[in-house]
């Protein structure tokens, strides 16, 4: 990834406060490297990031939504390092939805601190400059002698000091300095990046404090639910709407026709309006609908099957990437390894299921959202309703649990519909099931492998037919292996899908690091030095971004020496496992300990993380929180999650069918940074892909059964 440049548009704006205070803000470029993100907008305009009123009061402004990431604190800290404050002097305060002033509002991607560290770093380091240039002229000093701390202006030579309170009227009368100019702190001096730093929400939490989209309420709000087709993309035809008008509590129940035909958008249904949710969903449970269920009503898991086989057998839609001859290699081989591999759809199974208020009353919207794309979210009601973007305010509330499912926007465009049909605000509240059953899936992938090994045990030939997974061009392990061939079949279907935490490579690295453990088992060779033979550092494959064969080496070597690889004896029926995975700029690599019981029962003991996301942690304790998270989501999603499809529909609706790993089950996490010279990059996805190769990859250790499809569920007993 390369720096950031600031162009003419960067630079420092800086307002005067009443009584006395000052607000710092700025134009932040978009970094180039990032600009092909489907996320970016244009370069934002001016707004205050940073507000320092007489009183003392420091205010930093959290910009981006806040889904249990830690971004909300973060960003903030990055701000008040340069700033030169100390952290319990910050108050931080979550900004409304708005590009114009704050720029990309997005949670997605791990995009936030790549996007916004240099920019966040300058606009601190700014302020911090004004307030220095304050106290120079007050003093009567040259600002080359004054440095600062906790707050406050110092001038060792005349034992002098201001707090920035005291300076921040004289510092709006102060020139602001080019963004571009602004010197920043070496980083070796920080006092507060790197360090730990409790979330800022950690006790209203687990004390149940109303923080989320779901404890939103507003004055006059009615609460609603709504009803769509079983089938994606199913139609109403008839409802028993008078019945249900008549059930105590219902104010409102009437059919929504949809807009247009993207399932991420407002979909076809029956919306059911009363003064509490109980009421609400009770008279719910006594809709009668008929529907035209479509085209999809013809889907299943079965077809989908049979199909992803069928297409494999034919010529590809696409050849992704050819280098070598691989038939030429097959032929020539020492052995050859042939499997199918299969992860299925799964669900994002959101703690807090989908919900929205809003108001929608003469052409203006006001909602309380728990969205990941505000942005987009805005765009969405404005074009459903007719409404002027300028006319919709969006309140960022935070989110319990995104995992990529609030990149969509389908609840809040529900929530505006009703508001504006009712003339009320209104509360949605999806059920667990409507969360399960009208989702926007992890897409499943099959891919039927071959690959070659010569005889001192060297990977000369891989092809892989993908179905319905599309992998990139630069996919590892391509440009590691002379002879390689990467097709794609093409496979239609009516299911919603999208993004779900490290999108795509949550389940490419599931298959490719699976079978290259079975390449390395064919070969006779040690698993991770066989990993680290086929990472020559002198080769660089391009994947979205530049993919260092020499940072993978590292961290597999960092986890080979935390994890005690082929230095320790474990007890019978153990087995250790080793994955890695380069996504979302971050280089992973894992070990995993685990044994299965002659009831075929998966237990994981440990998990070792090797991690290298760059020069700086911001946070260390939300950092290995990330990674930890991923861990137990990753194995979690591995051992028991699959969404099946009959005859258009969701089988499972809720965590009886759909089992989340349970306290009980969980595992302790160690995890360790390789700090690299590179720019610092997002925590939030990386670490979970090479958790759950690394898993299948212990079993196999542990009891030479080989897991080539997802979950695991019985395979085992």
């Amino acid at each position: 990834m390369t720096t950031s440049t600031v162009d003419r548009r960067a630079f420092l704006q800086v307002m005067a406060l009443a009584g006395g205070g000052i607000a710092f803000g700025a134009f932040a470029p978009v970094e180039r490297a990032l600009a092909a993100s489907p996320f970016l907008a244009d370069p934002f305009t001016p707004s205050p990031f940073i507000r320092i009123t007489a009183d003392g009061v420091i205010t930093i402004i959290a910009k981006n939504p806040e889904e249990g990431q830690g971004v909300r604190q973060s960003l903030p800290m990055i701000i008040a390092e340069e700033l030169d404050v100390d952290w319990a002097q910050v108050t931080v305060v979550q900004a409304d939805s708005d590009e114009s002033k704050y720029g990309v509002q997005l949670a997605g991607g791990s995009l936030s601190t790549p996007m916004n560290f240099d920019q966040h770093r300058k606009v601190g380091a700014a302020a911090r400059a004004m307030l220095i240039a304050a106290a120079a002229k007050t003093w009567g000093v040259p600002a080359s002698e004054c440095t600062t701390r906790s707050a406050a202006v110092l001038h060792a030579a005349t034992s002098r000091r201001a707090s920035y309170a005291s300076l921040a009227a004289t510092a709006a009368t102060m020139p602001a300095p080019a963004l571009d100019s602004v010197p920043l702190k070496d980083p070796a001096t920080y006092r507060l990046l790197g360090t730990r730093v409790p979330g800022l929400d950690n006790r209203k939490i687990v004390t149940g404090k109303p923080l989320f989209g779901i404890d939103v309420m507003v004055p006059g709000m009615l609460h609603a639910v709504f009803e769509k087709c079983p089938v994606f993309g199913g139609k109403v035809v008839s409802a028993n709407l008078d019945h249900v008008r008549k059930l105590p509590g219902v104010t409102h129940a009437f059919v929504v026709n949809g807009v247009g035909t993207a399932l991420d958008g407002l979909m076809p249904g029956v919306a059911v309006v009363a003064d509490t949710w109980y009421n609400a969903n009770n008279a719910r449970q006594q809709l009668q609908v008929t529907w035209d269920e479509g085209a999809t009503a013809q889907q299943s898991s079965m077809w989908f099957s049979q199909r992803a086989h069928e297409l494999a057998g034919k010529a590809p839609d696409r050849v992704v990437r050819k280098d070598g001859d691989v038939d030429a290699a097959f032929a020539s081989a020492a052995k050859v390894v042939e499997a199918e591999y299969f992860y299925p759809f799964i669900s994002h199974a959101t703690l807090e299921p989908q919900n929205c208020t809003a108001h929608v009353v003469n052409g203006k919207a006001e909602i309380w959202a728990t969205t990941q794309t505000p942005q987009q979210g805005r765009d969405l009601v404005a074009k459903s309703l007719g409404l002027a973007p300028a006319d919709i305010t969006i309140h960022l509330v935070r989110i319990g649990g995104g995992f990529g499912r609030r990149l969509k926007n389908d609840y809040m465009v529900e929530a505006a519909w009703l508001s504006k049909e009712v003339g009320r605000p209104v509360k949605l509240v999806w059920t667990r099931e409507d969360d399960m059953r009208h989702g926007h899936y992890r897409q499943a992938g099959y891919h039927f492998l071959k690959g070659a090994v010569d005889a001192q045990g060297k990977v000369t030939a891989w092809r892989d037919r993908s179905v319905l997974e599309a992998m990139r061009v630069g996919e590892y392990p391509g440009r590691f292996i002379p002879n390689y061939l990467l097709e794609l079949s093409n496979l239609p279907h009516g299911i919603p899908t999208g993004a779900l935490r490290a999108p795509g490579s949550n389940g490419i690295a599931f298959v490719i690091q699976s079978f290259i453990d079975e390449l390395a088992h064919a070969a006779g060779k040690d698993p991770l030095q066989f990993r680290l033979d086929l990472l020559s550092p002198a080769v660089t494959a391009v994947q979205g971004d530049s993919f260092d064969g020499a940072r993978m080496r590292g961290v597999l070597e960092l986890v080979r020496e935390k994890s005690g690889w082929g230095k320790r004896t474990l007890a019978k029926g153990r087995g250790l496992g080793v994955a890695f995975h380069f996504s979302h700029r971050g280089y992973f690599a894992e070990v995993v300990e685990a044994s299965v019981s002659a009831a075929g029962v998966v237990t994981v003991h440990k998990v070792w993380v090797a991690g290298d996301v760059g020069s700086v942690i911001t946070n260390p304790s939300g950092a290995e929180n990330q990674c930890q998270g991923a861990c137990i989501d990753g194995v979690s999603a591995a051992l028991g999650q699959e969404i099946t499809i009959d005859r258009g529909r969701v089988v499972q609706g809720n965590f009886d069918r759909y089992p989340l790993l349970r306290m009980a089950r969980a595992f302790p996490v160690e995890v360790h940074f390789l700090r690299s010279a590179n720019p610092p990059t997002g925590m939030g996805e990386p670490a979970l892909p090479p958790v759950i190769p690394a898993l299948t990859n212990a079993i196999f250790a542990a009891t030479g059964k080989r897991i080539r499809s997802l979950p695991i569920g019985n395979q085992l007993a």
